[in-house]
């Protein structure tokens, strides 16, 4: 049989020392690494509180605009109806609301009521007035005319009325705009 031979790494490595250290030096060692140790997790804590602050102050801003902007898909499909009650009333000619007196009292009542609601919910109507310059920000141009007396820019007509939900457009403004040169 062969006799197993010695490993030459193995035969490198010296013993550990037996010899014992001095207990003050051996504390002033533990000391140190305690301090290191210490410092390591103060800064893992700081850097975990702060983590947890900025967790919070963002789920509160999204709880925030989750309050304010969480209605924002029906506010935008309930403008629909605000406008086809606005066009029929529209179409009611004075002989047809003396005929129709209570459908125009309800039509009239419903489209107040619903405006009134908008209102407490923070829905603005943006309604320009012919004349005013266009802003992108607020304003859709469905149109540009050429129209003596107008400069370039200012609005011509309005097709449809814009709303926004606090800071944020729901619809703008749907208007023509003149494009006389100035």
């Amino acid at each position: 049989m062969a006799e197993p031979q010695e490993n030459p790494a193995e035969s490198q490595v010296e013993a550990p020392e037996t010899a014992e250290l001095d207990p003050a030096a051996a504390l002033d060692a533990a000391m140190a690494a305690f301090e290191v140790e210490r410092a390591e997790m103060r800064d893992r804590l700081m850097r975990s509180l702060a983590d947890l602050e900025n967790i919070r102050k963002r789920a509160e801003k999204d709880r925030r605009e989750a309050a304010i902007y969480g209605g924002q898909k029906l506010a935008r499909d309930m403008l629909s109806v605000y406008d086809n009650l606005n066009r029929a009333l529209s179409l009611m000619d004075d002989g047809l609301r003396e005929q129709a007196k209570g459908l125009a009292d309800g039509l009239d009542l419903t489209l107040r009521d619903l405006a009134n609601i908008f209102s407490r919910h923070g829905i603005e109507r943006v309604a320009p007035e012919v004349g005013e310059p266009f802003d992108p920000h607020f304003h859709e141009a469905m149109f540009e005319a050429p129209v003596p007396g107008t400069k370039a820019g200012q609005i011509i007509q309005v097709v449809s009325e814009g709303f926004r939900l606090h800071e944020h457009l729901l619809r703008p403004a749907q208007v023509g705009v003149s494009s006389t040169p100035g």
